[in-house]
């Protein structure tokens, strides 16, 4: 929280630490890193903290401004090459607290290594990530007196990011072979987008124009008084859209066709159908590969493989299946589904929180992306959203959470679970998975049990075809765990 955990020491050592580990693993090659904010009220300071943090360690800096989570990807691989023409290196920073309330922010690393189609920008992986962390919770400091002024980096301006994402999703849109023109895709759909006046407000609906979309914009003050002052709380979830005048409400009174709710820095993605209705984030990946393998051209560089983590869910099996596609599953986490990915070079995968990620155009999680392949479902099959959407068989997720003192305190229950479910398909790699491979929830449903990364609590997360038998599946994890 800024002016309690997150201060301007805080963020410009953290950030000093990730350039001196870029420029150790990079010895003698000069190193910029592409930053940017997600627009909230109060992450200048941040932002000017973390930009003097990378220039003391001796990085030099591209800075983007206000900009969403994706474009600032997009903008590290284009960079990253460039750079790498000159024997030079490239990564990216942004500084955002992505769904969390006004007065939270943070950093977010990008690693541009691997990757096919041009893209690599993603979160490290756990080895960097902890690299980085350990440097600075030793104290690590890249402003500690030590770097002369003749080994400082150099700061210059990129103004034309947001345009460079766009032009990236239009060309993968063309490249893919869903379309031999991106203008004309969503001529005659009307849509609604909400940004929460966040870095999505100029991007987003320039985007949608772009594919030829009739646009509602809603919150998207991106200059003003009311830029990067949340209208509501950020998260797109369905109580957060549904109150009186906001975004359900827009997408009925203007007719539109399909809402989008974006949040603050935009790699996730929620859905209104044309009723106004809250389809909701565990769709949104769920239609972007249907998307994808339906209108997709056949390339030698893409398997036909979708990853996503243990809590997704298995709609997106149900998409794969009719195509003979195949689903990999993998710890929770954004790296952990990208590091499959690059490996098995996916045509898409990503997080049932509304996040798709296209290698064709960057390897986080982009709205643009998502919103750019709905809008292509929907012109092709000529259906309302909320048909389209009931074409995929539906399920309930249920959560419930337990307190810990410590992290460790989750594994007897872990072990509890996997001993229980034996007789199911277990995975282990993040906390209890099981899969319901026989009784009547067979391929219907799965449990997951595992302890937070982020707050000393264990998750209960069950999926079923009904939230009855959803909250039955809890329930019984509950007497198990004792």
């Amino acid at each position: 929280m800024v002016g309690e955990t997150l201060s301007a020491e805080v963020a410009a050592r953290f950030a000093g630490c990730f350039g001196s580990v870029l420029r150790a693993r990079n010895p003698g090659k000069r190193v910029s890193v592409v930053l940017g904010r997600d627009g909230r009220r109060g992450g200048e300071m941040i932002h000017a903290a973390a930009t003097a943090g990378l220039l003391g360690s001796g990085c030099h800096v591209i800075d983007l401004g206000v900009a969403m989570t994706p474009t600032v990807a997009v903008n590290t691989d284009w960079h990253a090459r460039e750079l790498a023409s000159k024997g030079e290196v490239g990564a990216g920073m942004v500084i955002t607290a992505s769904h969390n309330p006004q007065q939270w922010n943070g950093l977010k690393c990008l690693l541009a290594e691997g990757g096919i189609h041009g893209a690599a920008a993603c979160a490290p992986p756990a080895s960097l990530a902890n690299e980085i962390i350990a440097m600075f919770e030793r104290g690590g400091n890249a402003l500690d007196g030590t770097t002369m002024w003749q080994s400082l980096g150099s700061l210059q301006r990129d103004d034309e990011a947001a345009e460079t994402h766009v032009e990236r999703v239009l060309a993968a849109m063309q490249d893919s072979g869903l379309t031999d023109m991106s203008s004309s895709i969503g001529r005659g759909i009307r849509v609604a987008v909400d940004c929460v006046n966040a870095s999505g407000s100029k991007t987003a609906p320039m985007f949608l124009r772009s594919i030829g979309c009739d646009v509602v914009e809603v919150n998207t003050n991106h200059s003003g008084e009311k830029a990067g002052l949340f209208p509501h709380p950020p998260e797109p979830t369905a109580e957060n859209l549904s109150g009186a005048g906001g975004l359900c409400d827009i997408v009925r009174a203007h007719q539109c066709h399909v809402g989008f709710a974006l949040d603050p820095d935009a790699d996730r993605l929620a859905l209104i159908d044309e009723q106004g209705r809250y389809v909701g984030e565990e769709y949104t990946l769920a239609l972007s590969a249907l998307a994808l393998l339906t209108g997709r051209r056949r390339d030698s560089r893409e398997a036909d493989v979708l990853v996503t983590n243990l809590s997704t869910s298995r709609m997106l099996e149900d998409v794969a299946a009719r195509f003979g596609a195949r689903v990999l599953r993998t710890p929770v986490g954004e790296a952990n589904v990208v590091e499959v990915m690059k490996r098995e070079n996916a045509i898409a995968g990503g997080e049932g929180n509304g996040g798709t990620i296209w290698p064709r155009a960057c390897y986080v999680r982009d709205s643009l992306a998502g919103m750019g392949l709905v809008v292509w479902l929907l012109a092709r099959e000529r259906k309302a959203l909320s048909a389209i959407a009931a074409s995929i068989p539906s399920y309930a997720i249920e959560k419930r959470k337990v307190d810990l003192a410590r992290k460790e305190d989750a594994q007897p229950a872990i072990e509890k679970i996997a001993k229980a479910y034996a007789n199911q398909q277990v995975d282990l790699r993040d906390g209890a998975w099981v899969n319901f491979t026989t009784g009547e929830l067979a391929g219907k449903a799965w449990l997951h049990v595992r302890a937070s990364n982020t707050e000393p609590i264990m998750r209960l997360i069950a999926e079923a075809p009904t939230v009855a038998a959803a909250r039955g599946v809890l329930d019984e994890a509950g007497r198990v765990i004792g």
